[in-house]
């Protein structure tokens, strides 16, 4: 029976994986500071202990210690499958070896010092890990291989946030800042002992100054052991657990006809994992977007209805009863689903080829925009100087959307598709599409007034601006794959382009993007329209002159 749910489970396991970044960050800081001197190490040892050894941060420390590994274990035994990406492999990797790399320090600095009534200062720990070439070569590993689980746990949490791409860099250079200042400032300031303590003639028996009193180490050795068995019998007893026979089998269908035939608690992106059918998941399975869903054609009935996590994701895309997040769906009998988002039409299989290629959600705003009438216009032109004049149009365009902060992401024919909020905030982006517009309109004003005496009629363009998620990712086949942008968003954006054409303005802009940007149109002709294949109605703002909206949008830096 499950006492917790699912989303609790994992934010349990968040907030004390959080709670134990914050000491490993603040500890590998005081480790950095040997780069400084050693009484730089025992100053923010002092202020480092008065907090974590105190007893509400002792409390808090050991609590979030056993809570983790226990929330990690449980997720161990849940987990249906061993297929998962490399990086997700490496961080359970990390995170059950870190115990027994860990074992022997936290016995020295603090089982020891609990049975003895001293605790060791800087310079004394410092001696006991530099006492021996394996000391020093284990604690540095074990620095390694915690802040390698401690920055992929991160990782797996923050790629999918919508701030993420703006402090991406921040972010990756303090990774690899923190564990190379902490490495550096540990040998420093052991160096820095050799030559302060040179008179002893050596440190392999001198864990402590003199006056420490040493606690039994055959003590030390059994207490040292217990652990190790502690660890490794409840480890080993998880993955016995989960390897006994499950309750039940089920039968996942796939529309190629493929079937899974797992235990029960499976979810379908396990099931599909386990049975090596490649199946679309962007956020790698954790409900955080929904690239996974498959529709339900058989087996409906009786299943388990959506979590808070999955419900929440599920009605922010408007999906229908029978659409389930395949990561979170888990069937309690056989049932056929039909993955929505095909691997072969996103390029998935060139996205696992290429690591650094893959797909993301995405809150992003988006243009869409066309010369109305070219064709007509083209017909009376020759083919150069259409070619000339589509080439000064595409000029406009891209000065537009880069001169706002935005991305064009292709041209179809004469029309243009530019995304914004790649490495913005969503609102940010919403103000830059709105500049666009404005600059666009400009644009088009201006190549009239060069071509003024070689057009019979003026160049008129058509807008259409809409902002939601969006998947980000490598799409197409061989040479033609290139980065862009799919989703109904896009659709979206495209439809109020038409919308544009059929009232005979210059833009269509969802309420929704206007409203993120932070601004208000009111003065404009508001309409609630419907779109095709979607239910309830988009309220848009219809703008007859996209260069009016300059005067209202802030200045863009």
């Amino acid at each position: 029976m499950t006492i917790l749910s699912a989303s609790t489970r994992k934010k349990m396991h968040l907030i004390s994986g959080a709670v134990l970044g914050v000491f490993v960050l603040l500890h590998f800081s005081n480790h950095a500071l040997g780069l400084v001197s050693i009484d730089a190490m025992e100053t923010g040892r002092r202020i480092f202990t008065s907090v974590w050894q105190s007893i509400p941060g002792t409390a808090l420390l050991y609590g979030a210690l056993l809570l983790h590994f226990l929330m990690a274990l449980d997720s161990l035994y849940r987990r249906q499958t061993f297929r998962m990406p490399a990086g997700e492999a490496l961080k359970i990797i990390f995170g059950l070896s870190l115990p027994f790399l860990l074992v022997p320090h936290v016995v020295a600095a603090r089982v020891e010092p609990l049975l003895s009534g001293v605790y060791p200062d800087y310079p004394a720990i410092l001696r006991t890990l530099w006492s021996s070439s394996f000391n020093t070569s284990r604690q540095s590993l074990a620095l390694i291989v915690v802040w390698g689980h401690a920055c992929l746990g991160a990782w797996f949490w923050m790629r999918g946030r919508a701030w993420f791409p703006k402090y991406e860099t921040l972010l990756y250079t303090v990774a690899l800042l923190v564990p190379i200042f902490a490495l550096l400032g540990f040998v420093n300031g052991a160096r820095s002992l050799e030559r302060d303590y040179a008179e002893h003639g050596g440190y392999g028996d001198r864990a402590y100054s003199s006056q420490t009193p040493r606690v039994d180490p055959n003590l030390l050795d059994k207490i040292r052991l217990a652990f190790y068995g502690g660890f490794a019998s409840l480890i080993g007893g998880t993955l016995v657990l989960r390897a006994l026979p499950a309750r039940g089998r089920i039968r996942i269908r796939y529309p190629d006809g493929r079937v899974a035939a797992v235990s029960l608690g499976f979810s379908v992106l396990e099931a599909s994992r386990a049975a090596g059918i490649p199946h679309v998941s962007v956020c790698g399975g954790r409900g955080r977007c929904s690239t996974c869903r498959v529709r339900i054609t058989q087996g409906l009935e009786g299943q388990p209805p959506p979590e808070a996590a999955e419900l929440a994701t599920l009605t922010r895309i408007g999906a229908p009863e029978n659409v389930r997040l395949a990561c979170q769906f888990r069937p309690v009998h056989n049932v056929s689903v039909v993955p929505i988002l095909d691997t072969d039409s996103l390029g998935i299989k060139t996205q696992l080829a290429r690591q650094n290629a893959g797909g993301r959600e995405r809150r992003v705003a988006v243009l869409f925009c066309d010369l109305r009438d070219f064709t007509r216009i083209a017909e009376h032109r020759l083919p150069y100087d259409t070619v000339f004049l589509l080439n000064r149009y595409f000029e406009v365009v891209g000065e537009a959307v880069e001169g706002s902060g935005g991305v064009v992401d292709k041209f179809i024919g004469d029309g243009a598709l530019a995304i914004f909020g790649l490495k913005t905030p969503l609102p940010e982006a919403c103000r830059q599409a709105l500049s666009a517009a404005a600059r666009l309109s400009q644009g088009i004003r201006a190549l009239n007034q060069t071509f003024e005496g070689e057009l019979e009629q003026p160049l008129r363009l058509a807008i259409g601006l809409h902002a939601g998620p969006a998947i980000i990712g490598e799409m197409g086949y061989g040479q033609a794959t290139s980065l862009t942008v799919v989703g109904d968003t896009i659709n979206t954006a495209s439809r109020l382009e038409g919308l544009a054409k059929e009232h005979d303005v210059e833009l269509a802009v969802s309420a929704e993007l206007v409203e993120r940007a932070g601004l208000s149109f009111e003065g404009h002709r508001r309409l609630e329209i419907g779109l095709r294949g979607r239910k309830a109605t988009l309220e848009t703002w219809i703008i007859g002159d996209a260069a009016q909206l300059s005067l209202s949008l802030p200045m863009q830096g």
